[in-house]
């Protein structure tokens, strides 16, 4: 379930609904959701709902940035040949539909900043 509406995206992107807003809403909000996997917080506190939703909708607007237009990250694993081949067989790939954007972080600075000024401290569990 994504920490935001399609509405508040639209009014956050300056009433600008981008295609696929649904699923945007719900990729950002799993990226979120990894960042803060071992956090603890009480999702019903409404300053945490409110950073979630902000950094959300962050997040969906650096991925659009970015030219991600579906929320997926883009582009070629490193190390991976674009070509190979071995006798008669020719084996190509090219980059995915949509620009790679693989090298760029997962989730995006003003997504991270809202998370850290919320007191998220992004740090694993801690043995005791």
């Amino acid at each position: 379930m994504a920490y935001a509406t399609v509405a508040e995206l639209t009014a956050f992107l300056d009433d600008h609904e981008p295609a696929g807003a649904s699923r945007l809403l719900d990729r950002a909000s799993r990226d979120i959701d990894r960042l803060l996997l071992c956090a603890v917080y009480d999702p019903d506190d409404a300053d945490v709902q409110a950073a979630l939703k902000a950094a959300t909708l962050e997040q969906v607007a650096y991925q659009l940035e970015q030219g991600n237009a579906n929320g997926i990250r883009h582009g070629m694993q490193a190390g991976v040949p674009t070509g190979s081949s071995a006798g008669a067989v020719d084996l190509s790939r090219g980059q995915s539909v949509g620009g790679n954007t693989s090298g760029l972080p997962l989730i995006g600075d003003q997504a991270f900043a809202v998370l850290q000024a919320a007191r998220f401290s992004f740090q694993g569990p801690m043995p005791r």
